[in-house]
């Protein structure tokens, strides 16, 4: 039965306004100053081709969805690496990045393979997701890894390091010098010679070299970051900013997988339950779902829903017709067609990938995706 949740009829604007997820407030008003409401799925296979597509995809694109286990050539460098240079791109076109990593395991391995491992996600990925058959509580564990890492990069280590051998304007009897109060014995074989008498520092009245009091201090401050980025300056492009809108929040963000668009998917609705009830207690890490129709239900729920399986027929074909699915499992709706059940966010792969004009097609989908969503509102 349709839903008929005050979501569905607010604008994406108003909708910023009461987020409780500073990505999600975000990411609302970014859909609403690029007129776009599109996910590019970017299931290629090399580095070069991620950001190739990202690069001609992201000006009408909101968000990138990417497989990072796919891509061969993925260079790991946290700060020149693909993943720094997939946020450049981001900060450049506007977009957020979501790694479709799907967590499923117990809680402490689903947090370390999130903070740590080859990859890092949580360091280049703004969004991620995870499919709760091993239970709620993998929802926790990501929320507290996520928690204790925001807190880790909040402050910059300044390290100050000074070498140098000590200076005084006064010695005391034996010809010792004293820095700030403090006697500074000699070190084995050195004469009063070396202390202030006349002779040069390390060379004694004999003519024989001696050894040098040197003095060297490690400093270490926490001082707030400046930026909300992890790496600046660091990579080509790095210092360009889409126009009317400030950086990312730092924060990080998850989807809860609670629907498939595949053929036989075996998420039950009482685990689609769980998905939401798993979302309302952790209001603060979850942005929404990855669903089929809307799961909003309660006042207070603003969940975002994004949903793949969107796909256009061939410029200038009707639209009302039925897509013909992969053959693998996967089955398609048109833009209008699940952002009319609910959804906000349409995720795109082939149909972009694949067709001769990448960049035009994204535009496509963008403009009717965009269609949809006004009518939806606006009925």
């Amino acid at each position: 039965m349709p839903n008929h949740h005050p979501t569905m009829k607010q604008s994406f604007a108003d909708r910023a306004q009461t987020a409780s997820h500073p990505l999600s407030k975000y990411l609302l008003r970014l859909m609403e100053l690029k007129s776009s409401n599109l996910c590019l799925s970017a299931d290629v296979t090399t580095a070069r081709d991620l950001l190739f597509l990202a690069d001609k995809a992201g000006p009408s694109i909101v968000i990138l969805k990417t497989h990072y286990d796919l891509i061969s050539g993925w260079d790991y460098n946290p700060q020149t690496g693909t993943g720094a240079k997939l946020g450049a791109l981001a900060r450049k076109h506007g977009f957020l990045i979501f790694e479709d990593r799907k967590f499923c395991d117990i809680g402490k391995t689903v947090q370390m393979q999130y903070t740590a491992g080859t990859a890092r996600i949580i360091d280049w990925a703004h969004i991620t997701n995870v499919n709760i058959d091993a239970g709620k509580e993998v929802v926790g564990a990501l929320a507290e890894a996520a928690a204790k890492w925001h807190e880790r990069i909040n402050y910059e280590v300044k390290t100050s390091v000074t070498v140098g051998t000590p200076v005084s304007d006064t010695f005391d009897e034996n010809g010792m010098a004293e820095a700030d109060g403090s006697r500074l014995e000699p070190s084995s074989g050195q004469s009063q010679d070396q202390a202030g008498n006349g002779q040069p520092y390390g060379r004694e009245s004999n003519g024989r070299k001696g050894s040098i009091v040197s003095v060297t201090t490690v400093t270490q401050s926490y001082e707030p970051a400046g930026s909300p980025r992890l790496t600046k300056n660091m990579v080509e492009g790095d210092d360009v900013l889409f126009p009317g809108i400030e950086e990312a929040p730092m924060d990080r963000g998850l989807l809860i997988l609670a629907q498939m668009s595949t053929k036989g998917c075996l998420m039950t609705k009482e685990y689609t339950q769980a998905c939401v009830e798993a979302a309302r207690e952790h209001r603060g890490f979850v942005m929404g779902y990855v669903a089929q129709e809307c799961l909003n239900s309660e006042p207070e729920d603003n969940f975002i829903h994004t949903t793949p399986g969107c796909k256009l027929p061939p410029e200038g074909e009707d639209e009302g017709g039925q897509l013909a699915g992969d053959g693998l499992g996967q089955q398609y709706n048109t833009p209008a067609k699940l952002i009319g059940k609910g959804t906000d966010v349409v995720i795109v792969g082939r149909g972009i990938i694949m067709a001769a004009d990448p960049q035009g097609e994204a535009e496509r989908y963008r403009r009717k995706a965009w269609k949809a969503y006004l009518e939806r509102i606006q009925q």
